[in-house]
């Protein structure tokens, strides 16, 4: 009964999101497409706090080793956005390889300590190779060249065009990450969550499991950065900073860690209300904060979570 209800959700998201596509104005095609691709990273990244229990303030650094990945190859090599999103998304893949390697060693704070400081090292790196990186200016005039299918091509330059290229995305990435939350795989995460002592002791690699979780997450994350790379045109150092790796956390935690559709909602909540706030103040982050912070005490277990305990 739950799996049908997953599906009539997922069908009736994607038919308002293709309405969307097809009759509403550049503007909200553009927020929408914002949504998507927060989606995809938060997405990615509740696999990490929501399945395995780890907490990553330095997410940003993937998602910036897919914007940058993309921008240098287009901008170096070939201005085609496939062969660039494949070359964003391994770069993002390979870092978190990296980094994990290191990281997935501890747990709790120290976990969620050395994701910051790596994620921190990532941003002074891009700063400082101006003339690799293009430092604080970042890479400009990242192109939305036709991605060429045989006799047809499809001009993503045209926002209504993009718009469904991420909405593709999005659904493949619900489609992979629904799957692998309810593998095997994913089982044994959420057995880590629970009690990683008693799954250790039933012989599983706990490293390994957490490495494996992690490189999944950043690699969604370098997705989300291509994708945001290509609809702004440009990326800067700054995604890569602290303050933009505490988005998905906050996503999470608005729409519901233990959900899966929570990072969607909350991605939408995030948006929404930060563009409508910052149309009637200059102090938005004040209010944006009062805001969030009543619907994260008044909704235990995010807005999904809230919503499934009513429903019951």
């Amino acid at each position: 009964m739950e799996k049908k209800w997953n599906v009539l959700l997922l069908g009736l998201m994607i038919a308002i999101l293709i309405l969307i596509g097809l009759f509403a104005d550049r503007f909200v095609v553009y927020l929408t497409s914002r949504v998507m691709i927060l989606s995809i990273f938060a997405l990615g990244y509740n696999i990490l706090l929501g399945g395995t229990g780890l907490l990553s303030f330095g997410h940003g650094a993937f998602y910036a080793a897919g914007a940058y990945g993309l921008g240098l190859f287009s901008l170096h090599v070939t201005p085609h956005p496939l062969a660039g999103i494949l070359v964003g998304v391994l770069f993002a893949c390979l870092l978190a390889m990296a980094i994990g390697f290191f990281c997935v060693r501890h747990t709790e704070i120290y976990f969620a300590m050395l994701t910051l400081a790596f994620g921190m090292m990532v941003f002074s790196l891009i700063w400082n190779l101006r003339d690799i990186t293009g430092g604080d200016d970042g890479l400009v005039g990242i192109m939305k060249a036709p991605i060429a299918l045989g006799i047809f091509s499809i001009p993503i330059n045209t926002p209504q065009y993009f718009f469904f290229l991420v909405l593709f995305c999005l659904v493949l990435s619900v489609v992979l990450i629904h799957r692998i939350r309810h593998s095997p795989f994913g089982l044994v995460l959420s057995g880590i969550r629970e009690n990683d002592r008693r799954v250790e002791f039933a012989g599983v690699s706990l490293k390994n499991y957490r490495l494996g979780a992690f490189v999944i997450s950043g690699t969604f994350a370098g997705l989300a950065g291509t994708l945001g790379a290509l609809l702004e045109s440009n990326t800067d150092a700054f995604s890569a900073h602290w303050s933009h790796s505490a988005e998905p956390v906050l996503v999470s935690l608005i729409g519901g860690i233990q959900t899966f559709a929570g990072p969607i909602v909350g991605s939408a909540i995030f948006i929404v209300l930060r563009e409508i706030i910052e149309r009637f103040t200059q102090n938005w982050m004040l209010w944006f904060a009062i805001i969030l912070l009543f619907i994260i005490m008044g909704f235990r277990g995010g807005v999904v979570g809230g919503i499934l305990k009513l429903r019951k």
